[in-house]
């Protein structure tokens, strides 16, 4: 089933996810319908607070559904940076800001490790959008939206114009 993606402002978003204790059938539903809502979005990530459950699980597809062999799901991930490139300024957009993205600063270079749908250690090494893709949604799992790495006028207008947008009911 498709869920509802929350927005900005929404408490589950502002929130730490908690760690998955085991992966039960219910967690294999949820990882079912985030692929399905995140692909219906379009999105190339997807994490669990997102839909409103506060559990460290992310999908990620950085072809969009293009090529099945590029479809991640992570459970209880921890992030690792590495050197690679260094930092790189890319714009950025999100799922539960539509409409808005901003230039965010990310390693170019990073190693997840977590498990796998099927309970299965996992470590990947991302680089570039995949890269971006993994921090962008180890920060949903922390209660961090990329709005929040914004400083100054930019991250100011945002959420002026989502408060906006909140008064007038179009949020």
């Amino acid at each position: 089933m498709i869920r509802p993606i929350l927005k900005y402002g929404d408490s589950g978003l502002h929130a730490p996810a908690v760690p998955v204790k085991s992966v039960t059938d219910q967690i294999q539903g949820l990882i079912d319908d985030m692929i399905k809502t995140m692909y219906a979005a379009p999105g190339i990530g997807l994490a669990a607070p997102q839909v409103g459950i506060g559990l460290r699980v992310f999908v990620v597809d950085i072809s969009v559904g293009e090529s099945p062999t590029e479809l991640i799901t992570m459970i209880n991930p921890s992030l690792e940076v590495c050197n690679g490139d260094g930092v790189i300024t890319e714009e950025e957009g999100c799922l539960s800001l539509p409409g808005f993205s901003a230039m965010v600063e990310r390693t170019d270079e990073v190693v997840v490790s977590g498990i796998d749908r099927d309970g299965n250690s996992q470590t990947i090494e991302g680089k570039g959008l995949l890269a971006r893709a993994f921090q962008h949604e180890m920060d949903h799992l922390n209660g961090t939206l990329f709005v929040d790495r914004l400083r100054g006028i930019k991250r100011e207008l945002i959420v002026r114009r989502i408060a906006k947008l909140r008064r007038n009911g179009k949020w």
